[in-house]
């Protein structure tokens, strides 16, 4: 991407700020919609209607899904193992696993979907749900990071901050998507600031100089594509 792309693109997400996947993506009844995202092709939005489902589908790669909104079950493997969901929880399938949702309240979720197996911290096991927040400590005065998934094409990390605590400015590599799991902070974005709070989500375009300062304590997840 050109400099002079890089610019376009932090500037129209600066001018959004702050944003709810599930609120821009509320499930309509009798429908299950797909929505692309900032991210490109590899990362999707999907909102499921009340008493819609998406049928078992086996894809060669890992997936990643994360809860934004409502509620669901995902069916898992051959014999359709029940694992429900909710906001702020995610679900790492591995390639070759058989996999589909269904929801009875309506559902909204991230799809992640990349190149290639996804390398898992030792504290997550594919196809079991985890709650994000519970994954990293608050420590005092500190900043306590947890790579949950990685390869080569993405990365997607837990972040605990303390009071006061904050990432001084600086500009990630490829498209980020921040998910607000508890508290408040302020991001600092290409010379303006957003509040954030938890269920808020905000946009990085690559190069998009951009900061983060918790306002009391503070916990969020971030989604790096790096292609």
């Amino acid at each position: 991407m050109s400099d002079t792309t890089a610019s376009a693109s932090a500037a129209t997400s600066a001018s959004r700020g702050t944003f709810y996947v599930a609120a821009d993506h509320a499930p309509i009844a009798g429908l299950t919609i797909s929505s692309r995202t900032p991210l490109g092709e590899a990362v999707t939005y999907f909102s499921l209607g009340a008493h819609t489902d998406i049928s078992p589908e086996t894809y060669p790669q890992s997936v990643l899904y994360v809860a934004n909104g409502g509620s669901g079950t995902f069916l898992l493997g051959s014999e359709g193992t029940a694992a429900p969901i909710t906001p702020g929880q995610a679900l790492i399938t591995h390639g070759g696993t058989r996999a589909g949702v269904l929801t009875d309240a309506g559902l909204v979720y991230t799809e992640v979907q990349t190149k290639g197996d996804i390398i898992m911290n030792e504290a997550i096991k594919a196809g079991e749900v985890f709650a994000l927040k519970d994954l990293v400590p608050y420590q005092e005065g500190s900043i306590v990071n947890m790579d949950v998934a990685h390869n080569e094409h993405m990365k997607f990390v837990v972040m605990a901050f303390d009071e006061g605590t904050g990432l001084s400015e600086h500009a990630a590599p490829g498209n980020a998507l921040v998910f607000a799991l508890e508290g408040k902070a302020t991001i600092g974005y290409e010379g303006k600031e957003y509040p954030i709070s938890a269920g808020e989500n905000f946009h990085f375009a690559p190069g998009g100089r951009h900061s983060v300062k918790a306002n009391g304590r503070f916990k969020m997840a971030l989604l790096l594509m790096l292609d």
